[in-house]
């Protein structure tokens, strides 16, 4: 079967599919694992901004998304991915849109921003990959790029799992308090290079220190 592109010109909108797993999703995650989630009072109920998060699994959208009741997240995800016809089709009906890594891919940044901007949350791994060890790795710039365009708020999250995604593995999944547009450091219209890497180190030190808290008891 021939892959449709995706088409980055379109409407960011929210459709029906998204809320409709989402009860299947949680009834999945409870039976395979045994997750939590913590913080859950800080995602605001309105408002489009960031939500930034280490990587670990291709599955880690699906979980942080669980996590936030009454909204939809969208999330970017590998190009690679929309190669396969079942995936490409499933991920876009749940709000993902594929971007090329290691490339200067400027219509999946211009439909990312977009997102924050209709306000929606756009969900992001500053890392680019999955890290190999469980640990949070080196961030790239992307996040603070795109919230500089956007000119919204940017909110950490951590995903904490030291036993694998194998079957009742534990999750600990800890949202933290949003970062204010303000305070990511930006001075103009075009931030410069030391600025976005102010803003990455800024926001992904956040990510790291929700992640050292390890495990909710």
């Amino acid at each position: 079967m021939s892959i449709k592109q995706f088409d980055y010109k379109k409407e960011v909108t929210e459709g029906k599919t998204y809320n409709i797993l989402k009860p299947l999703g949680r009834f999945v995650a409870k039976l395979r694992f045994r997750i939590k989630y913590v913080g859950a009072e800080n995602i605001p109920q309105e408002g489009g901004f960031i939500l930034a998060s280490n990587h670990i699994d291709l599955i880690d959208p699906m979980m942080i998304g669980l996590g936030i009741d009454n909204r939809q997240l969208h999330f970017m995800a590998k190009k690679e991915l929309w190669k396969h016809w079942i995936v490409a089709w499933a991920f876009t009906k749940v709000n993902g849109f594929p971007i090329a890594r290691g490339a200067a891919d400027a219509d999946a940044f211009k439909y990312a921003m977009q997102i924050p901007q209709k306000g929606y949350i756009l969900g992001i791994f500053p890392e680019g990959t999955r890290s190999r060890n469980g640990k949070p790795g080196k961030p790239k710039r992307g996040v603070a790029r795109i919230a500089a365009g956007a000119k919204c708020g940017v909110l950490p999250v951590s995903i904490y799992n030291d036993e694998g995604c194998k079957k009742h593995s534990r999750i600990t999944i800890r949202y933290g308090k949003m970062i204010p547009y303000e305070e990511l450091g930006f001075t103009d219209e075009k931030p410069t290079r030391e600025e976005e890497e102010a803003a990455t180190e800024k926001i992904f030190g956040e990510i790291v220190a929700l992640w050292e808290e390890g495990h909710c008891e």
